[in-house]
C-alpha cells in the first residue's frame, strides 16, 4: 500500500488550522523552514517519523489520525479499521473471520 502524502499533508494542514497555529509557528517548533512545511502540507515532500511525531504532539493528535484518519481514542476506530479489512477479503475469508469472531465473542460472554 502506497503512502499518499497529499492526504497526510491535508490532514496536517486541517489540524494546524483547527488549532489556529500558523505555518510559521509550527515550522519553528519542529525546526524546519516554512517552505518545507508548506511542501509537506501540499504533499510535495515526505515527512519522516521524527517530524510526524513532533507535529502530532504539537497538534495534539495521534500518528494514526494523520496517517489513516483514525483515532484510537474514538469509539469508531476499530469499526472503521475492521470494515476496511473486511472489504479487502473475499466472501469466503469474510465468513471465516465472522465465525472466528463469533467464537471469541462467545468466550467472553
Amino acid at each position: 500500500m502506497a503512502v499518499d502524502y497529499t492526504i497526510i499533508g491535508e490532514r496536517i494542514k486541517k489540524a494546524r488550522k483547527a488549532k489556529q497555529i500558523t505555518q510559521e509557528t509550527l515550522a519553528e517548533q519542529i525546526g524546519v523552514s516554512i517552505a518545507f512545511l508548506s511542501r509537506i502540507e501540499r504533499g510535495n515532500s515526505q515527512v519522516n517519523i521524527k517530524r510526524l511525531s513532533q507535529i502530532c504532539k504539537i497538534l495534539d493528535l495521534t500518528e494514526g489520525e494523520i496517517l489513516n484518519g483514525s483515532s484510537t481514542g474514538s469509539n469508531s476506530y476499530l469499526n472503521a479499521e475492521f470494515a476496511r479489512l473486511l472489504e479487502s477479503c473475499s466472501s469466503e475469508q469474510q465468513k471465516l473471520i465472522y465465525e472466528i469472531a463469533k467464537i471469541i465473542a462467545n468466550q467472553n460472554s
